[in-house]
Formats: C-alpha cells, sequence, structure tokens
C-alpha cells in the first residue's frame, strides 16, 4: 500500500509539474505560431526570388512563421477566406468588395507613387489598327478570370456602355487565370485582345520585354484602387495593428525598399475602401452578385 501511494504521488507531481510546463510554453507556442497569407494572381506568381526574400524579411519583422498560400485563380483564394483559412490575403479589388463582410482592409500598394492602376486593353503587336474594344466585335477575346476587375469586369462594362451585349459581343471568350497567361494568349495569336492589370504588364514589360513586345497597348482605362491586402475579420487587434506596421514601414528599411523595387512598387498605405466605389459602381450596373 505504502508503494502504491508513493508511485500514485509522483504521479500527482509530475501532472503539476507537466502542466507548469505546458502553461509557461503557450505564450512561445502562440508566437510560433504561422501566419497564412494568400497570393491570387494579382501578383506576378513567378516573382520566386522577391517573393522569398519577401517571407524572410516579414518573418523577422513579425517573430513569426510565415506561410505563402498561392493559388491559381481568384476564387480559390477567396473560398480559403471564407473559410478562415488565411490570416491575411493579397486580392483583386473585385473579390476585396464581395468579400467586404468577411474581411477588413488592411494596407494598398502604393504604385507609380499613387494607390491606383488601370486595365489596358492589349492586340497582337501587328495589328496596328484597334483602337478601342468597339474595333473587336466579333473577334476572339480573353479574359483573365471571372472574379478579375481589369480582366472581366471593366472590358464588360465598357462593351454595355456601348449599348451592346457583354455575352454576345465576342465571337469567342475564354479565361486564362492569370494576367501573364492573358498576355501570352494575345502575344501569340491565341485571341485578338483582351483587357490586363497595368501593374502587371508593365512589370513584365521591365523583367520580360521580349513578351510584351509582342503586344501593344491600344486603349486602357480610367485608374481604380490597386489590389488591396486583407485581413480575416477574425484575425486579432494587436495581430492586424502588427503585420499592418511591419508593410507601412517598409519603405524605411533598407531590406524592405529592394523587397518593393522588385515587386515594381513604391511602398504601402492605409486604404480608404472608397477607393473601391468605382469598381463596386460597376458591378452593380452589370447586376453582379
Amino acid at each position: 500500500m505504502k508503494l502504491s501511494r508513493f508511485i500514485a504521488f509522483l504521479f500527482l507531481i509530475l501532472g503539476h509539474t507537466l502542466a507548469g510546463i505546458a502553461h509557461s510554453a503557450s505564450p512561445d507556442a502562440d508566437a510560433a505560431k504561422p501566419v497564412h497569407i494568400g497570393l491570387t494572381p494579382a501578383l506576378l506568381h513567378d516573382q520566386y526570388g522577391a517573393l522569398a526574400a519577401w517571407k524572410t524579411y516579414l518573418q523577422q519583422q513579425l517573430g513569426r512563421p510565415v506561410v505563402f498560400v498561392q493559388r491559381d485563380s481568384y476564387r480559390e483564394t477567396m473560398d480559403m477566406l471564407t473559410q478562415n483559412q488565411l490570416d491575411f490575403a493579397w486580392i483583386c479589388d473585385y473579390p476585396y468588395i464581395l468579400l467586404k463582410n468577411e474581411v477588413k482592409l488592411l494596407v494598398v500598394p502604393l504604385y507609380q507613387g499613387r494607390p491606383l492602376y488601370r486595365s489596358y486593353l492589349i492586340v497582337p503587336a501587328k495589328d496596328i489598327k484597334t483602337r478601342s474594344i468597339a474595333d473587336l466585335k466579333g473577334q476572339v477575346f480573353v479574359y483573365a478570370d471571372p472574379h478579375s476587375n481589369t480582366g472581366y469586369l471593366v472590358p464588360r462594362f465598357a462593351i454595355k456602355q456601348l449599348g451592346e451585349n457583354p455575352g454576345t459581343f465576342f465571337r469567342k471568350t475564354f479565361f486564362t487565370w492569370s494576367h501573364r497567361k492573358l498576355i501570352e494568349a494575345v502575344a501569340v495569336g491565341l485571341a485578338q485582345g483582351g483587357m490586363v492589370d497595368s501593374y502587371i504588364w508593365d512589370s513584365l514589360a521591365q523583367n520580360n520585354p521580349s513578351l510584351t513586345a509582342r503586344t501593344r497597348i491600344a486603349d486602357q482605362s480610367k485608374q481604380y484602387g490597386f489590389p488591396p491586402l486583407v485581413a480575416h475579420k477574425t484575425v486579432p487587434p494587436e495581430e492586424f495593428k502588427a503585420m499592418q506596421d511591419v508593410l507601412l514601414g517598409m519603405t524605411s528599411s533598407p531590406e524592405g525598399k529592394t523587397i518593393l523595387e522588385r515587386f515594381n512598387l513604391d511602398g504601402f498605405t492605409l486604404g480608404d475602401p472608397a477607393l473601391y466605389r468605382g469598381v463596386e459602381d460597376m458591378m452593380r450596373d452589370l447586376g453582379e452578385p
């Protein structure tokens, strides 16, 4: 009996000790919890070196592991956000409007000094006659993604402004699911035209000029709010603020500046939902959800 009581006593002491260790380790466990950041085709996915450098920078600044979750369509990233599988995401302005009850605006990138971008109407370089989307009636047209502002919403709105039906205006349409692939499709003549994110086209013109040289910018839209970075609505305020401060502070760090230059960006700024009013107006006019 004495031996059994002694063993029971040892287990009791061991239990309290393990509980104390687990309790004292919990803050560190929280600090080591990975931050999941979704990336959509709003960003050039082939910039692997820049993404790796950015990941390392964010991990150092946040003191937490960072996991980039890259998907090939806007819908996949949107679904992950609604299912609370992501903490933050870099999404297009169209999905931001669709998800505005699920996410909080974190920051907006600064491109050419402003939180704005536009849509380019591009055609094959050998096409020197097309001046607007009206000239492409009855042709083959390529869309980027059904949830892309510049690569889908803008051209459909432009067609409706002509008094035409976006569903029957072109002889044939198809999706490439990325802006880069849209540019490639136009460059090789798979489509007579498409509308593409100006940031993506401009960045490729610097990094891969042989590709963009096979296309020509025939027209361009007005400016819209740049694709923002958002946080899921459940992200705690302190984590939201920590990420926001790190991104806003990148221009104050030589390493941060270098990473921004690799992304062809000037920095990040606090966003205003009013930046995306024009997109919301187009969605309403087209009867989009």
